[in-house]
């Protein structure tokens, strides 16, 4: 399965994928979801630049978005960048559409760290339902 559509195939290609369906995958699936409606991209339509927050964990949300974006580290369409997001972020992640070249700049503040961590307690199914409706998860804006 490449490709999910219900949120137990997410959970499935998730664990698959990733090894494990944490807090965090649900997050980059979310986020994923949404620039490809708002970029109008078909998957492996687009590049994904991941920069991490200075403050762990590591960056499990970029997993999330390859999965749902189908950007890949292989084909070079996914990349953790070697520098650090801005004080007070927990991650930035730029997306764009490769045929447009529009792009997106999605932010995740520090503050939901803990918010996120506290999903762990609940099943896969609490964590993906929790991601995706947590409302002001990500701040999105245009660029070009």
């Amino acid at each position: 399965m490449a490709y999910a559509e219900t949120k137990d195939e997410w959970i499935a290609l998730g664990t698959k994928i990733h090894g494990a369906f944490g807090p965090f995958i649900p997050v980059g699936i979310r986020i994923g979801l949404d620039a490809k409606e708002k970029l109008h991209a078909d998957s492996r339509n687009l590049t994904v630049t991941y920069y991490n927050g200075t403050k762990p964990p590591c960056p499990c949300v970029a997993d999330g978005i390859m999965i749902a974006t189908q950007a890949s580290p292989g084909q070079g369409t996914l990349q953790v960048s070697p520098e650090s997001a801005p004080d007070g972020m927990m991650a930035v992640i730029v997306i764009k559409n490769r045929k447009t070249g529009e792009g997106l700049r999605y932010k995740i503040s520090d503050e939901w760290l803990p918010k996120i961590l506290a999903w762990i307690k609940s099943d896969p199914s609490g964590r993906y339902d929790a991601a995706m409706s947590a409302e002001g998860l990500f701040q999105v804006e245009s660029m070009q």
